[in-house]
């Protein structure tokens, strides 16, 4: 369950990155590459590695 919690938020993201790329014509621009630094901002400013260590250790006690 947390996994699909993570990775929705990035689906999106890489969905509306490479949306815009499109619209904007640039084709040959690799979305991941535009997205992994947003990727990676929202993660740290949602607290992500909080979230997930919190929740690791929950489950195992």
């Amino acid at each position: 369950r947390i996994g699909l919690l993570i990775y929705l938020p990035f689906l999106a993201i890489d969905l509306l990155i490479s949306n815009i790329l499109l619209a904007m014509g640039m084709m040959m621009v690799s979305p991941m590459t535009i997205s992994l630094p947003f990727k990676l901002l929202i993660f740290l400013l949602a607290g992500g590695w909080d979230l997930t260590l919190a929740q690791l250790v929950q489950s195992f006690s």
